[in-house]
């Protein structure tokens, strides 16, 4: 197999379709997975629209059966609702078939133990990893698992409503990409007071409109023409397994991850007042002001939904998010939701009295301009050190990647984990500021 190490990435498997991730491999990830599994019981098993997720889906649901497991198959589902089954049913762990937002031509496997604990390189999948390159698994059980059809769509569906009260009449629009999403707001939005035009429902793992990734401007192009043409209260993207949900104002301009996690963290303040609100690295330090002036405590972790949902268990935190617009809520079990996140924006939205860029506009204290990913050739050690040295007069940390603070500006880089880029954050006073400091930092790193 092409590389097969390569697939265990920080926080989930990812691989290309068919030298990477095939049933053969899917079946034994499955079967390292179920002798890692801390607890026994029943794992549930999830899968998106890409053509091959169910075929993969199936192999893992035979590894995990082989090795003893009862298994829950739960069918097309958008990846929360497997974090959903875990949480609601105490069960094992869950497994979803996906890669996200990454091209149809590549797969992936999101797994979760028991408690909906996100497995990550830190928190177990490096155990599994190795156990599936040694090849190595126990005995198959003598009884193989039960394997159950389950339809989980109704209980999912009145969960999600237990997080909003009354709603006012929006006329949004809402872009599905193609995802997983387009199968699940069909059962929701009859019971919401909005009027949404909807595009791109239609199940296609070959993502034929545009790729199902809302945090590349490029993809958001048709809904913000949408908004603006209709002139609509906002419009809403959804990624490829619709855990993530991106807003775009009635101006058409985009609503940053940082500015979600301000307005929903005000929300949960009033709710939980003086509570902790888990953040990562690259949110802005307005959103953190806010916090504070709110009564709350910012709390910062590294990227990355393992991450996230891991601190807000340990400290007890009710919310908390990350720039990439994955919000995680403590009714939810600690998990992200994309529905949910878009439920509960609307929900604050509707308390402020306001319009969406009014609303937004209020919390922008400062300047800050959507992530940037750079292609840089130097490694990421190199990198930091040039960027440390450029910078050497600022307080810095290496809690995740490099960032760099001065009185009247910041900046976080750090190498993704998903993708072969470096990730930019930057955050100033002032437009110019904000220009000269991306422009001397992409000059030393880019050449």
């Amino acid at each position: 197999m092409d590389n097969i190490s390569e697939i265990f990435k920080a926080y989930d498997v990812r691989g290309k379709v068919g030298s990477q991730l095939n049933s053969e491999s899917s079946k034994n990830i499955a079967r390292a997975f179920a002798d890692w599994l801390p607890t026994h019981g029943i794992v549930a098993v999830g899968h998106d629209m890409r053509p091959d997720s169910k075929d993969l889906a199936t192999a893992f649901m035979d590894g995990l059966q082989e090795q003893g497991y009862a298994v829950w198959d739960i069918g097309l589902v958008t990846s929360d609702m497997i974090y959903f089954a875990v949480g609601k049913w105490k069960l094992a762990g869950g497994a979803v078939i996906t890669a996200s937002h990454n091209p149809g031509s590549e797969n992936g496997i999101k797994l979760y133990r028991d408690q909906v604990v996100a497995v990550g390189l830190d928190a177990g999948l490096s155990d599994i990893r190795d156990k599936f390159l040694q090849n190595e698994f126990k005995p198959a059980a003598e009884n193989t698992g039960k394997r159950t059809e389950k339809n989980i769509t109704n209980e999912w569906v009145e969960h999600c409503l237990t997080f909003i009260t009354k709603l006012k009449p929006f006329n949004i629009a809402i872009d599905a990409g193609n995802g997983m999403a387009g199968a699940i707001l069909p059962e929701i939005l009859p019971k919401l007071p909005i009027k949404a035009k909807e595009m791109y429902f239609e199940l296609d793992g070959t993502f034929p409109n545009h790729e199902a990734n809302p945090q590349k401007i490029e993809n958001l192009q048709d809904l913000i023409k949408t908004v603006v043409d209709q002139n609509l209260d906002f419009g809403i993207a959804f990624d490829g397994d619709g855990d993530r949900a991106v807003f775009i104002d009635n101006k058409g301009r985009l609503v940053l991850g940082t500015d979600l996690l301000t307005m929903i963290a005000k929300l949960y303040l009033e709710k939980y007042p003086g509570s902790k609100i888990v953040h990562d690295v690259r949110t802005s330090r307005a959103t953190q002001e806010l916090i504070r002036k709110w009564g709350g405590e910012p709390v910062r972790t590294k990227a990355g939904r393992v991450n996230i949902g891991s601190l807000m268990r340990s400290i007890g935190a009710p919310f908390g998010g990350e720039n990439t617009g994955h919000m995680f809520f403590k009714e939810n079990y600690d998990a992200d939701s994309g529905l949910i996140t878009a439920l509960v924006a609307m929900q604050a939205l509707t308390n402020s009295g306001m319009k969406l860029s009014e609303l937004v506009g209020s919390y922008r204290l400062y300047v800050m301009d959507p992530e940037i990913n750079l292609d840089v050739k130097l490694d990421k050690e190199t990198a930091f050190k040039l960027l440390g040295e450029a910078f050497h007069d600022a307080d810095q940390d290496m809690m995740d990647g490099l960032t760099v603070n001065y009185p009247d500006f910041w900046f976080n880089l750090r190498a993704s984990n998903t993708e072969p880029v470096m990730r930019l954050n930057a955050e100033a006073k002032t437009k110019e500021q904000l220009d000269k400091l991306v422009s001397k930092i992409t000059g030393l790193i880019q050449g």
